[in-house]
């Protein structure tokens, strides 16, 4: 059993919450408190309605996610709002957010957990956000069919390739979720050739044309379920706790 305060301090100093910023609609670090004590931890992409009662089920009483509870404009707490916060609280949920520090974390960070299961190795960072870059540049695959092969390998759900650019593709840029803003600062003395990422726009096809990019969508929900998992086998190994991931099978 751990007081809730402990643990909520030991994942803000993991994740850096108060030195990365992020966008306002995230609200990172603790969203919803409980009484405690905490027994038990789980990792989830998103605070939805779902994964919350499946954390009840399993008598969670900690959930790390990664798309916290508030990023929609205020709304009134009714329908879905209403149900899974009372739901939550009636249970004593505590849910904790973390966005951005946990896609751009060195260590347990989404882009850095996806590049060592594909075998590259960071060579630099790049895409500033106020300050901090998100995107992460890696080497470590001189071919594009094999990079491919190993996307695929991992993710076998289904990988949408765009392969109008280089067959040598390096650098080679990981940004997980949502790789919009990425694709602007793609092709520049400074930036990749390549990227992996979560999802795309239907022009970035075309763009990718022009631009001879190489581009990878492997899953916005699939390219994020990395860095809760990480954070929640951590904080369950340092409070001796157990923990698990609450899959829903999202197939964006």
């Amino acid at each position: 059993m751990t007081d809730l305060e402990r643990l909520t301090a030991y994942c803000d100093e993991r994740t850096r919450r108060a030195e990365v910023p992020d966008f306002p609609p995230a609200h990172n670090g603790l969203q919803l408190a409980n009484e405690g004590p905490v027994t038990r931890v789980g990792a989830a992409v998103d605070a939805g309605e779902v994964p919350i009662r499946m954390a009840i089920e399993r008598g969670i009483d900690f959930l790390i996610v990664h798309h916290g509870l508030y990023w929609n404009p205020p709304t009134p707490l009714t329908g879905s709002a209403y149900r899974k916060i009372r739901a939550a609280m009636e249970a004593g949920l505590a849910v904790y957010s973390s966005h951005l520090p946990l896609d751009c974390h060195p260590e347990i960070g989404n882009n850095a957990l996806l590049a060592g299961l594909l075998e590259l190795r960071e060579t630099g960072r790049f895409l500033p956000y106020e300050g901090t870059p998100i995107g992460l540049l890696t080497a470590g695959c001189h071919d594009r069919d094999l990079l491919r092969e190993r996307l695929e390998k991992l993710f076998p759900g289904g990988v949408t390739a765009i392969e109008a650019g280089p067959h040598q593709p390096e650098p080679i840029g990981i940004l997980t979720g949502s790789g919009a803003s990425a694709v602007d600062a793609m092709g520049a003395p400074a930036g990749p050739s390549t990227l992996i990422t979560g999802e795309l726009k239907q022009h970035h096809f075309n763009l990718a044309q022009e631009e001879r990019l190489n581009l990878y969508c492997c899953g916005h929900y699939r390219t994020e379920v990395f860095g809760v998992s990480a954070l929640a086998a951590e904080v369950a190994g340092e409070f001796g706790l157990e923990w698990e991931f609450l899959d829903t099978g999202c197939p964006l």
